[in-house]
């Protein structure tokens, strides 16, 4: 069935959502995005890996248990700067996307990094839109910052940059290389050298972003912003939830899935000697005896929780960032990886956050910066500036319009 195809009139069609789930943040937009559909007008499944799918127990559709990387081995490509996949993983994943594929029988698939159906689509002839984060469309307004790799940590971020900006088109060709030799293994032509059009690759391209943050230029007709595509955890309140003091400024903490979730007893140590409450999402990490201002709890209901906040403190991703400034709260971002720095760049660049490097974190630094959001009203008022825009957003809606218009 090609993008082009009228859907036979009576018929209900079939979506499948497909997330690579090598951090929650994919498959927690893919689950929001499923929710978005009426089951009145469509049958909807749900694939990925079920490693996070204890969070969800409200999810009202089927999921289909596919492989995704294991999120240490993703985690670890990303720090040393390798490619994230090889070929053999890649056609493998197709593989197993065919057989979905032919067992779901859709009319229409909907990908959140799953990079193997450029592969599965083109062959199964069913149209395929990508959901993407803007900064990784080719055609993003933006500058790279220089990741933390081992040559930053040995040359500085200084020399570090300058290195980076003359050899980046080669590390992306590095890293688009793997997709491309897949699809070639399955008679497609390559998709070229920037890895921005593996990311992007689909019938169409759909932003969980804001051109507000994330600017574009020369978008073609296939490409659209949805806005942040949000979500939460529903967890069961803490023994201490209701009885929260609220005489001091709370802090949220959350460093997530893909931020280095082993600096988190260094960051609560040292913002505990502000004078604030911390609220603080340890995501299932043992953590040690904590000061008595300080609260933990395996995950937090964030979208509640940061009501009532000053300062957001998270690993820097555009899910958490979009959470707080939609709630009008500022974000300190630890970043451990390009994809965090690129989005506290925007985030930092409209001035509802700041961004520290995670693998030269230190104590005195995250101190002054968390002090210095909390003591800035113009943070805060640029926060709830980004919230009121934010508000003319409704990604549930454009992400209707979007299927409707694709399945004519």
């Amino acid at each position: 069935m090609s993008a082009e195809t009228l859907m036979p009139a009576g018929e209900t069609p079939v979506i499948l959502l497909v997330a690579e789930a090598v951090t929650l943040a994919h498959f927690a937009r893919i689950v929001s995005l499923a929710a978005a559909l009426p089951a009145r007008d469509y049958r909807v499944v749900v694939a990925a890996d079920p490693r996070y799918a204890g969070l969800v127990p409200e999810l009202a559709v089927p999921l289909e248990p596919i492989r995704s990387l294991p999120g240490e081995a993703f985690t670890r490509a990303l720090a040393q700067g390798k490619p994230l996949y090889d070929a053999a993983t890649l056609a493998a994943y197709a593989e197993e996307d065919l057989a979905l594929i032919d067992r779901v029988r859709p009319d229409l698939i909907v990908g959140d990094f799953r990079l193997s159906l450029a592969i599965s689509g083109p062959l199964s002839r069913v149209p395929c839109a990508s959901v993407v984060n803007a900064y990784w469309s080719p055609y993003a307004d933006l500058r790279y910052p220089v990741p933390d790799l081992p040559v930053t940590r040995l040359l500085g971020v200084g020399l570090g940059q300058i290195l980076f900006d003359a050899v980046r088109p080669l590390a992306f060709a590095l890293h688009a290389r793997p997709l491309n030799r897949a699809r070639r293994q399955f008679g497609l032509p390559a998709l070229g050298h920037d890895l921005r059009r593996a990311y992007a690759w689909g019938d169409q391209t759909w932003y969980a972003d804001v051109p507000e943050v994330i600017p574009t230029r020369s978008l073609p007709p296939n490409h659209r912003y949805l806005g942040p595509v949000l979500w939460s955890a529903r967890p069961a309140a803490p023994s201490w939830w209701h009885s929260l003091p609220r005489d001091r400024p709370i802090v949220c903490v959350t460093l997530g899935s893909s931020g280095r979730a082993d600096l988190l007893p260094l960051v609560l140590r040292a913002l505990a000697e502000l004078p604030v409450t911390i609220v603080a999402a340890s995501l299932g990490q043992p953590v040690p005896a904590c000061p008595a201002n300080v609260f933990v709890a395996d995950y937090l209901p964030l979208e509640e929780a940061l009501r009532g906040a000053a300062l957001l403190v998270c690993n820097g991703g555009s899910l958490s960032t979009y959470q707080a400034m939609t709630a009008g709260v500022p974000a300190l971002g630890l970043c451990a990886n390009l994809d965090q720095l690129l989005n506290m760049s925007a985030v930092s660049r409209l001035g509802c956050g700041l961004a520290l490097r995670a693998a030269s974190l230190d104590t005195d630094a995250l101190r002054a910066a968390a002090r210095g959001l909390l003591d800035s009203p113009q943070a805060a008022r640029a926060a709830q500036r980004m919230g009121r825009v934010l508000e003319g957003y409704d990604s549930g809606q454009r992400f209707r319009d979007a299927v409707k218009q694709m399945l004519g």
